[in-house]
């Protein structure tokens, strides 16, 4: 008998687990895992915000002396290139849900992950520049040149700390999105084969989870770290 009520609804759909009643179960129980993943990276990355905020409290000129050194214009070019992705992650989620066909789904979703690879682009451009300016903060390449000049009055030590907090932060927020851009792709490719449809999407629902985190905690990323302190006049 037991064999039997289970049976039922797993034939009524391939993508039901066999440890499920039913896909409405099965999609609670996926979101719910997902929220407490999230849950476990938002205190993961606060554990770096609270880094950065004592550092900056401890040593405001430096934070502004090196923040200064930030593109702050490439720095919103991929707020709004993130700001976009979560807009079409959004369109491909309601076009899955409402049963669009493969082609608007896999269209919003490409999109999205265009829109990855374009701010890791500009991420290693970003990190490309640093390199050049001696301003990667390891031992033996920390050597600020070019155009870098720093006030006097500010430890060296002091703005090597915040290259550090910088790439600690950007960089693992960069694997974020390149862990997100892997997933999604076999996503896009069980969406091109017609795998998602009103009664089933839970993967695009609770990837559009994990990509609307990575893209808030570039949100709160942008203004601490290239806006706050910042001196236009003296830097890009």
């Amino acid at each position: 008998m037991t064999a039997t009520h289970h049976a039922a609804p797993e034939s009524a759909h391939a993508a039901l687990a066999h440890h499920f009643d039913n896909l409405e179960q099965q999609r609670e129980a996926g979101t719910i895992g997902m929220w407490v993943f999230l849950v476990q990276e938002v205190m993961f990355f606060g554990g770096l915000f609270l880094v950065y905020l004592i550092y900056r409290t401890l040593y405001p000129e430096a934070f502004a002396a090196a923040s200064n050194h930030l593109d702050w214009k490439l720095g919103a070019f991929n707020t709004v290139v993130l700001i976009c992705s979560s807009l079409t992650m959004a369109l491909a989620v309601w076009a899955a849900q409402i049963g669009r066909t493969r082609r608007t789904q896999v269209f919003f979703m490409a999109l999205t992950a265009l829109l990855g690879a374009t701010f890791l682009g500009v991420k290693a451009f970003e990190y490309t520049t640093k390199y050049r300016d001696g301003l990667i903060p390891i031992r033996g390449w920390f050597i600020p040149s070019g155009d870098v000049h720093f006030p006097a009055s500010v430890a060296l030590q002091n703005i090597q700390m915040f290259y550090w907090i910088y790439f600690a932060m950007t960089g693992l927020h960069a694997l974020h999105m390149i862990i997100g851009i892997a997933i999604l792709l076999p996503i896009m490719w069980r969406a091109w084969r017609g795998a998602y449809s009103p009664e089933y999407h839970a993967p695009v629902e609770l990837f559009g989870l994990y990509w609307h985190f990575v893209d808030i905690v570039w949100i709160f990323l942008f203004p601490l770290l290239y806006l706050l302190g910042a001196h236009y006049g003296e830097g890009h």
